[in-house]
């Protein structure tokens, strides 16, 4: 019984985590304008 008074706490502090990030909103960032190396050379 205390695993699953333990399991619906965790739960619903994530829950409750996710709903003020979400809340919050996105970041105001920039991304970089650079892609990411994403091939690999070519070898010899």
């Amino acid at each position: 019984m205390r695993a699953l008074i333990a399991a619906a706490t965790g739960l619903a502090v994530a829950l409750a985590l996710v709903l003020a990030l979400t809340a919050l909103g996105t970041p105001t960032g920039t991304t970089s304008p650079k892609p990411f190396l994403t091939t690999v050379p070519a070898h010899p």
